[in-house]
């Protein structure tokens, strides 16, 4: 098993569809993060948005880490903030996956062009904002000569946010060819490394099913989901400390061990590295708590031997 870490690296003030400026002080506290991963010889994948390409700081403070092997810079298209501003600012409209082949071409293309002129780079990698992903956007990556996506959120739908729908897709990585997103192909030229998203009972199909029926309007009613949770029989966790503590993403992580996967993707958002930037760290207790809960799973796989990849690398894996 190999561990990919992919960072949304974004603008302060996510989710402002109307604003025209952005502030992009949580970039600040990167390098204090890539101690921590240097510390366990982690390399991580910051997907960049177009505010963050854009600021000469921001850009410094990447480009220092890149310089000396220690990261991946990828792509995290956020329709809002990056260029051309064609389309009505509203929320459907922030779902990348919602506009037009053509707008959505030429926004990934200004974000491509900013990244390869002020990093130096190419980028090969990958992931949609607000995970607003389509065949149409793993066409644009085909066209741009992008390897790596990793916009699916397994087991989740995201309709009710004007997004796609997930719920029946499994986290196991897998290769596919545009724009047949959720078909699994060995010959695929694109690589898909979904969120790792799972649950810690083994049998994923049948909680998946159990999980969607209590969402229901009458599993809310009776709160089945919730006691089902709590006796340790249905148990949903995302491998990411803005939504499972440390000892929930090692039970994670264990599950897929037993089930031969090949790789586990932490993921989470640069903007919960600042109090009050994000909806999961509000306090300075909560960042300290953040910042353990990584530290304390990254002691984990460490202990236990799994290897750091970076998201272009897991291409050769699959």
């Amino acid at each position: 098993m190999r561990l990919a870490v992919t960072i949304d690296t974004e603008e302060d003030n996510w989710g402002d569809y109307t604003n025209t400026s952005y502030s992009v002080e949580n970039i600040k506290r990167i390098p204090s993060l890539q101690s921590m991963f240097d510390e366990f010889n982690v390399v991580p994948t910051y997907l960049v948005t177009y505010p963050v390409a854009t600021n000469r700081a921001s850009v410094e403070i990447l480009k220092a880490i890149h310089r000396q092997g220690k990261c991946e810079i990828g792509m995290h298209c956020h329709p809002w903030s990056t260029p051309p501003f064609d389309e009505e600012r509203t929320p459907y409209n922030s779902m990348l996956c919602n506009l037009p082949y053509e707008l959505q071409h030429r926004k990934m293309s200004a974000l491509h062009d900013a990244i390869e002129k002020n990093f130096g780079i190419r980028p090969k990698s990958f992931r949609a904002g607000r995970w607003g992903y389509n065949g149409d956007t793993a066409m644009v990556l085909k066209e741009l000569d992008y390897r790596v996506d990793t916009s699916v959120t397994p087991f989740i739908d995201w309709s009710e946010d004007h997004g796609p729908d997930f719920s029946q897709i499994p986290p196991e990585p897998y290769r596919f060819k545009a724009p047949k997103i959720f078909e699994s192909r060995r010959d695929g030229d694109l690589t898909e490394i979904p969120a790792t998203i799972g649950y810690l009972q083994d049998n994923f199909g049948l909680c998946n099913s159990v999980d969607r029926l209590l969402s229901s309007t009458l599993g809310r009613m009776f709160r089945l989901k919730g006691l089902l949770n709590r006796a340790g029989l249905l148990n949903k966790v995302l491998l990411s400390p803005e939504g499972s503590d440390s000892g929930q993403m090692i039970r994670l992580t264990q599950v897929l061990m037993r089930k031969k996967y090949e790789v586990v993707n932490m993921f989470f958002h640069s903007t919960s590295l600042q109090a009050g930037l994000s909806f999961f760290v509000k306090t300075n207790e909560d960042e300290m708590r953040f910042s353990n809960r990584i530290k304390e799973y990254l002691t984990f796989t460490s202990k236990i031997g799994i290897k750091s990849v970076t998201l272009s690398e897991t291409e050769g894996i699959l």
